[in-house]
């Protein structure tokens, strides 16, 4: 029986499975960047020795455009140290915006109605002699009793 990494090694060198490897050196890229610059980014990849960038929002199109030269020799320094993405080499860089809203990440919406529990315990004594007064304690010491 084969083992796992000996089949996966073997799918990975297969020639329909190139853009896996690509895939990989494209996550590590992005993995080294700035993490504001890595919100920023959508997807990376490269064709014709042009790495085109997807923007995950218009406003990150200029702060990256001032950047270009340290995306390119944040690759370039990649394909260096590593093995498996040195085909990758890199002479220019194109930034576009990301016409897919699948691949941005989304912040997670959370509920802004305060939850807490009941702090009061309904003790507490009426000293009005108002009797509509006495009424509404009442009512706010039974409301208060039941909800504990």
């Amino acid at each position: 029986m084969k083992k796992a990494n000996s089949i996966l090694s073997h799918i990975l060198h297969l020639p329909q499975f190139k853009t896996l490897k690509s895939h990989y050196c494209y996550q590590k890229f992005i993995s080294l960047l700035n993490p504001r610059f890595q919100k920023a980014i959508a997807f990376v990849y490269v064709r014709q020795d042009t790495l085109f960038v997807a923007l995950s929002h218009p406003g990150f199109k200029m702060e990256l455009n001032y950047n270009k030269d340290l995306l390119k020799n944040l690759l370039t320094m990649l394909a260096k140290h590593d093995e498996k993405c040195k085909s990758l080499k890199v002479s220019k860089v194109v930034l576009f915006n990301s016409k897919h809203n699948s691949i941005i990440r989304e912040k997670k919406i959370e509920d802004t109605v305060p939850h807490y529990e009941e702090m009061a315990w309904g003790e507490f004594t009426i000293e009005s002699e108002d009797k509509e007064l006495r009424e509404a304690f009442e009512k706010i010491r039974e409301s208060i009793e039941q909800q504990i």
